[in-house]
């Protein structure tokens, strides 16, 4: 029995012959732009299949391609892994190795949390920038003040406290018995972009104090040895390791508090998940405490 043709493509065939047919009288009487637009029209067409034709032209009719998903944002990972500055000549809290009591305390209260943290060691005033312009999560062995408060995003909980004191060279020493009682025109040596206390820089700027601006500590103790500077500012701990490192105990010695520290992880403004950082290390900073290893990795201070 002969069977029936199937017709259902007869349709679109004779759709594409029409237009085949539009397109050579174009070819023979149009202009040569509206020639090129007919010819990709056409190309189209042949391109798609007569299904695909009809669903497009529901959708455009629906205007469902006219507007974004419900869900079109991009949907926010947990964060498993962040990037931090440190300094590279902070003994015993930062060396230049990027090993120190910062390194292991930070790791390990984010390690609490689920969270890897890697390190970039640089000198403490490119890490602040670098924080500051969002290059990376965040630096640490910061400290909370005015200034910082300003420009970075903190937690609540400190990893530790540090004092700072001025020093002096034991061969001249001032006669001072504070800070306030210095005299103007002392040349007191700090290191650049360090912090000390609220109101050093104001009194200073009142008591006409010239500064010198070192890159780290042995530089300042350098000065101090050579008598270019009458005193520097170091964190206690800090100037005992690079002063016995150097062999200058005997020679440069504190004279009296600057300011105590309260040392935090500071978060750029920049990145978006700062604030929830800045909570987890306050999570894992406390479980630390609570399992009673943030004193175990404390107690090389205690020696």
């Amino acid at each position: 029995m002969f069977k029936a043709q199937d017709n259902s493509y007869i349709g679109p065939i004779a759709g594409y012959s029409q237009l085949i047919t539009v397109v050579v009288f174009s070819l023979l009487r149009a202009q040569p732009l509206f020639i090129l637009r007919t010819f990709i029209a056409a190309l189209g067409l042949f391109c798609v299949s007569p299904s695909s034709v009809a669903d497009h032209a529901s959708l455009i009719e629906n205007n469902d391609l006219a507007q974004p998903t419900p869900h079109s944002h991009k949907i926010q990972t947990p964060i498993n892994s962040i990037t931090l500055a440190a300094e590279d000549s902070w003994p015993p809290f930062a060396d230049q190795f990027g090993k120190g009591i910062s390194h292991e305390l930070v790791k390990s209260a984010f390690a609490q949390v689920a969270i890897q943290v890697k390190t970039l060691v640089v000198p403490y005033s490119r890490g602040l920038r670098m924080a500051e312009r969002g290059n990376l999560d965040g630096v640490f062995n910061v400290t909370k003040e005015i200034s910082t408060q300003d420009r970075f995003i903190f937690g609540e909980q400190p990893l530790f406290q540090a004092s700072a004191s001025f020093y002096q060279h034991t061969s001249h020493p001032v006669s001072a018995k504070n800070k306030y009682d210095l005299a103007p025109n002392t040349v007191i040596g700090i290191i650049k972009g360090y912090e000390y206390g609220d109101e050093f820089f104001a009194l200073a700027k009142q008591k006409k104090w010239p500064l010198f601006i070192a890159n780290n500590q042995t530089q300042l103790i350098n000065m101090l040895l050579v008598n270019r500077i009458d005193l520097a500012i170091m964190f206690d701990r800090v100037a005992d390791e690079h002063l016995t490192q150097m062999g200058v105990n005997e020679d440069i010695a504190a004279v009296f508090n600057n300011h105590q520290s309260d040392i935090y992880v500071a978060f750029s403004k920049l990145q978006p998940n700062s604030a929830h950082l800045a909570k987890k290390l306050d999570e894992g900073l406390i479980k630390l405490k609570n399992q009673g290893q943030y004193a175990k990795l404390l107690l090389p201070l205690k020696n």
